[in-house]
């Protein structure tokens, strides 16, 4: 698997959604200003997500992106799903019927697959979220967040 910058925006833009007080409504530009992003891409990420269900859009002066869910209901792996992250290994590749080799690695790379796959659908936003709080906690900072 190979995490692009899509997922890894994706994921920064929803942790810094999670650690907003109440979840509020925040724009694309305070989000892309606080973790360093470009506003245009995430704008476009964000609305892949909302299509997702992942998070709700606002609009108006007091808008923007809120989680649509809470943290605890939202995994790693729909997050990675909802902008177009693929995980799957040898995409359409057959082993070799006659070599066995091609047989135990193709089925060793599937159960990775399948293992890596349980990983990030088990870690949700909540796990995450409290790991950015004790990183600031070790950090001695109490608002300040940048993943």
């Amino acid at each position: 698997m190979k995490l692009t910058t899509r997922g890894h925006y994706s994921v920064k833009a929803l942790l810094d959604l999670s650690l907003q007080p109440g979840y509020g409504p925040t724009s694309v530009n305070t989000i892309a200003r606080r973790q360093d992003l470009p506003a245009p891409y995430l704008e476009k990420l964000l609305i892949e997500m909302r299509r997702a269900g992942l998070v709700n859009s606002l609009r108006g002066s007091q808008g923007g992106y809120q989680l649509a869910r809470s943290p605890a209901q939202i995994s790693l792996g729909q997050i990675l799903e909802a902008v177009g992250e693929t995980i799957e290994p040898l995409s359409r590749y057959a082993p070799d019927a006659e070599q066995a080799e091609d047989w135990v690695t193709f089925t060793l790379w599937n159960r990775l697959h399948q293992k890596l796959k349980e990983a990030l659908y088990s870690i949700s936003l909540e796990d995450l979220y409290y790991d950015a709080r004790s990183w600031q906690a070790a950090q001695g900072e109490s608002t300040s967040f940048v993943v």
